[in-house]
């Protein structure tokens, strides 16, 4: 016996088969695929003060240095996460004690602390920041400013259960 297929049967089998697979993918439960642990960057450890005091503001201030610390696995916000944060800027070097300062996440998850104009060093305008409570993993970030007359340099961690 030949089988004969028309315009009309492939359609209908098609339309069937592509009916079937939406269904199915409708009908499986939704999977995350997780939230990754932010890696520590070279550098970022350089000039660090452990135990730099929670600050309203570094210095004159003028910059904002923002983010936000969440948990891997399922990205749940972290509040009350110690954020370390110094720089070379307008008013001092980012090895000398006035230049660190540290504050503390919100119930978001959100931290943000003002301090003074981020300058170069060594060719590049960077910050650094550190999370080292205890709780989760150390981490330091070296971020690089696009531009030094950047105003505002948006930061955020994804922090890993020691």
């Amino acid at each position: 016996m030949t089988s004969l297929i028309t315009r009309r049967t492939l359609l209908a089998t098609g339309l069937a088969t592509g009916a079937a697979a939406t269904v199915t993918s409708l009908t499986v439960p939704a999977r995350a695929a997780g939230v990754a642990p932010t890696p520590t960057m070279r550098g970022g450890s350089n000039n660090y003060l452990p135990g730099a005091p929670i600050v309203d503001r570094i210095g004159g201030g003028g910059f904002w240095m923002t983010g936000t610390v969440r948990r891997a696995g399922d990205g749940a916000p972290l509040e009350g996460q110690r954020i370390q944060i110094w720089a070379h800027t307008t008013e001092g070097h980012e090895r000398e004690p006035h230049s660190h300062g540290a504050t503390l996440t919100d119930a978001n998850g959100a931290f943000r602390l003002e301090m003074p104009q981020i300058v170069p060093a060594f060719g590049q305008p960077h910050g650094h920041l550190a999370y080292d409570s205890g709780d989760f993993k150390t981490v330091f970030l070296r971020p690089i400013m696009p531009s030094a007359s950047d105003k505002t340099l948006a930061v955020h961690f994804v922090l890993e259960p020691v």
